[in-house]
């Protein structure tokens, strides 16, 4: 038991170590590939871009679609989790209550799919990014990891692959369309929407002025 509670200890540590030094890389340094797109069947096809070339309605609209929070929690929107818990409890299409910080840490770090034990991993690695990263830098990364489309990644392969042009110049509508086909891209249709995703990407797009007006985008333009 002795020897086991040691070998337990050892390995606490040393996944502790390994976990600051890739997060402390990537503050810094593009992040190359993630285990879903390893694991992506159909290929990869990215481009990493700073996020002084990513037009900000699309921070905006990921703001206005995701996470309405983000500049003002520290990694976790309680409320929402706490919606998502009841939803979930009364049955029906499971419901996440996810903030970009959660989901760029899950992309960066971990796997696609549910678990106790991979949340636990995320709530870890979103509690490091947010003190380590700061939340330019998590929509930076969030921006540029996320998958857009079958086997495209980030925000200028999205954008490139359906709107041929760069990821620097999406107006609102283009914005918004991305981000309603977000959870389920290759699923959803974004140049030529219908159904849900044309009606929520209409919402995000009338969100995206709410977002610039109330400065919900401030934390990354400061």
């Amino acid at each position: 038991m002795f020897r086991f509670g040691k070998l337990l200890a050892k390995l606490i540590v040393g996944f502790i170590a390994l976990s600051l030094v890739l997060v402390i890389v990537f503050r810094f340094v593009p992040v190359p590939v993630t285990a879903t797109m390893i694991m992506d069947g159909n290929g990869i096809t990215k481009d990493w871009e700073p996020l002084s070339n990513i037009d900000r309605n699309l921070v905006a609209a990921a703001i206005a679609g995701e996470d309405g929070k983000f500049c003002t929690h520290a990694g976790f929107d309680q409320e929402a989790i706490e919606a998502a818990i009841k939803k979930n409890m009364r049955g029906g299409r499971m419901r996440g209550g996810s903030t970009i910080s959660q989901q760029t840490a899950k992309n960066v770090f971990l796997w696609q799919g549910g678990g106790y034990f991979r949340k636990g991993l995320e709530a870890w690695f979103t509690f490091l990014i947010e003190k380590l990263w700061g939340k330019r830098r998590i929509m930076e990364v969030y921006l540029n990891v996320a998958e857009t489309g079958i086997g495209t990644y980030g925000a200028e392969a999205g954008a490139q692959r359906y709107f041929r042009h760069s990821a620097d110049r999406l107006s609102r509508t283009e914005a918004a369309r991305m981000v309603a086909a977000l959870p389920l891209p290759k699923e959803r249709s974004v140049v030529s929407p219908s159904g849900f995703v044309r009606r929520y990407g209409n919402t995000i797009a009338a969100r995206i002025g709410v977002v610039r007006r109330d400065g919900l985008d401030a934390c990354i333009y400061e």
